[in-house]
């Protein structure tokens, strides 16, 4: 098991890893089960649900959902959950986007809505709320964001002030944005009390008073799911409804971003799949000139990069959970208890975490822009569900931190790791590049499969390596603070993370002897596409730092440090395309 960023320098052995390919028979019955409910009990009725005429029919949804223990995921058993482990839950935020808008609905009620008590809640606080939030009983929401504090959370206004008789925090202040905020029974509450430097959490019950509930916001997307401002009025927090410690709650806040993350890019994953099995269900059976539209190898092109893009990043984010409930085993097999062993995992991953949120949604973004392209104007009808999700799909680079501040997270969390804690160790790897770059370009007589596609990405990581090297050279502790070099940085390792994984999946498909051939398309697609971004990302880095001599001189090696990828693109996009044209559906 790798340390969280090291990829980045490490060669992660086959065994190591999952892949989607191993669900076993639960999981595989958990993604039947979310399907079916998202068919039967949501679908039919989820482009009707407006929040801003009726709440009722979202809130019957969710108890509906909670019959299928869908409310309880990640909940003990002993709290009436199912307990799943952090891959089983993956499966159900990538299905339960089938229902839409009422996947974030369900998503704030076991994640960021009763998470926080999971993992940071007394015994007391557990046995008191973990039964009905599993049950949907109680409903739950988050209470962070506010009006002048969005990500630089830590800004928040909101103040808690101990009681005279010491027996309550009375909280005065305002949230915005809270999703099921409309109808939520108790609350996950940031605030400050008195001057602390760092907000503390609280667990407000509506029922306590001084908590008034604004209007459902009239939103682009997302119709379905109630999204209010909450405003607190010397509302009395009985102290021991306090959660975790004092001032702990900027801490806790990262925390459950992560694993709202990572959870976010299941679901667009899953948006991603239902994107792409409208389109190509669409295409079959439109005609036009006599032929269907799939036929056509502008079409075909579509379909073929939108499942390039979904494989290579299901790829990832399953061998990121994979990790992350590898750690969470290792910790427990210490002696650290599971709340903790799970807070401590996720965040050991929080830049594969990060990665995963920015590309897994802009990979559902291209996916719906690029069905509803495929449906013509029949997709821009709103009698279409394909107008829904394309409006939905919007916010998913918003919310869980913007994808800009995500970029900057992935490069200074690995640059922390690198310099602060020295977790990893790219100093040396700065060391050993030239090496490693007269290494890659030897010609090689081995007769692996992949082996090209192996020379390709570890020339990546040169680039990355290369680039990261002359950029701290050249503008030092000021590196951090030049946002957009940053976010080229970022890209590059994204890149990497997703085709290592990619390329791994491969490597294990083939020592199980089972057939490639399809899916090494999808790599290759992914791949070539990938290695243009890549080289865009590297120049546009070398000429924001240098001028004259060594701008060329400098360019000149990042491009030939990433070498050449030389396939035909157009053909594999039309072959994977022809593969989806028959199943009908995505099959990968």
């Amino acid at each position: 098991m790798y340390i969280g960023g090291s990829f980045i320098i490490e060669n992660t052995a086959i065994d190591t890893i999952f892949i989607p390919e191993e669900f076993n028979e639960e999981q595989n019955a958990i993604k039947s089960m979310v399907t079916e409910f998202c068919l039967q009990e949501v679908q039919p009725i989820i482009k009707d649900i407006d929040v801003t005429k009726n709440l009722q029919p979202a809130i019957d949804l969710l108890e509906k959902s909670a019959t299928y223990g869908l409310c309880g995921i990640s909940i003990e058993e002993r709290f009436g959950g199912l307990d799943l482990n952090f891959t089983s839950s993956l499966i159900v935020s990538e299905y339960i986007s089938l229902g839409m808008s009422f996947g974030t609905t369900l998503g704030a009620q076991t994640s960021i809505g009763s998470l926080p008590i999971v993992y940071y809640g007394t015994e007391a606080q557990k046995q008191k709320y973990l039964p009905g939030i599993s049950t949907a009983a109680i409903k739950t929401c988050y209470c962070l964001t506010e009006p002048d504090s969005g990500s630089d959370a830590n800004a928040a206004k909101t103040k808690a002030t101990l009681s005279k008789d010491g027996k309550y925090y009375l909280i005065n202040g305002q949230k915005m944005w809270i999703t099921n905020g409309g109808f939520a029974d108790v609350m996950i509450v940031f605030a400050k009390i008195d001057d602390d430097q760092y907000l503390t959490a609280f667990i407000v019950e509506y029922t306590f008073g001084g908590i008034t509930k604004g209007q459902e916001e009239k939103k682009l997307g997302l119709k379905g799911s109630s999204t209010v401002q909450l405003f607190f009025n010397d509302c009395p927090v009985p102290i021991e409804n306090l959660l975790g410690k004092r001032e702990e709650g900027f801490k806790m806040a990262l925390n459950i971003l992560n694993t709202g993350r990572i959870k976010l890019a299941a679901g667009s994953i899953g948006g991603s799949k239902f994107a792409i099995n409208q389109a190509v269900n669409y295409a079959n059976n439109r005609v036009q000139f006599k032929k269907s539209i799939i036929e056509f190898g502008a079409i075909q092109h579509k379909i073929g990069a939108m499942a390039a893009r979904v494989f290579c990043n299901e790829s990832a984010l399953y061998r990121c959970s994979d990790n992350i409930d590898d750690k969470i085993n290792e910790l427990k097999e210490k002696g650290i208890d599971i709340a903790t062993a799970k807070i401590k995992s996720v965040r050991e991953y929080a830049i594969e975490c990060a990665i995963l949120k920015v590309h897994c949604s802009e990979t559902m973004d291209f996916c719906i822009d690029e069905a509803l392209q495929i449906f013509g104007g029949m997709g821009y009808s709103a009698e279409n569900i394909i107008e829904a999700g394309y409006r939905d799909a919007r916010i998913l680079r918003i919310y869980e931190g913007t994808n800009e501040i995500n970029r900057m997270l992935v490069y200074g969390e690995l640059m922390k790791r690198a310099f602060k804690t020295k977790e990893v160790n790219l100093i040396g790897a700065f060391k050993k590049l030239p090496v490693q770059y007269f290494k890659t370009f030897l010609p090689s007589l081995s007769k692996d499969v992949l082996r090209e596609e192996k020379e390709v990405i570890q020339n990546i990581k040169n680039v990355f390596l290369f680039l990261s090297l002359i950029t701290s050279q050249q503008l030092k502790e000021a590196l951090l603070e030049e946002q957009e070099i940053v976010m080229n940085l970022s890209d590059i390792l994204a890149e990497i993370y997703i085709t290592e994984s990619t390329l791994l999946r491969l490597e294990k498909l083939i020592s199980k002897n089972m057939d490639i051939t399809e899916k090494k398309k999808l790599f290759e697609i992914y791949l070539f596409e990938s290695l243009h971004r890549v080289r865009k990302s590297s120049y546009d880095i070398v000429n924001s730092c240098y001028t004259g001599f060594k701008r060329r001189f400098y360019i000149s090696l990042a491009k030939r440090f990433s070498g050449a990828y030389h396939v035909n693109a157009k053909s594999l996009r039309r072959e994977i395309a022809v593969v989806l044209k028959n199943e009908n559906k995505w099959c990968f």
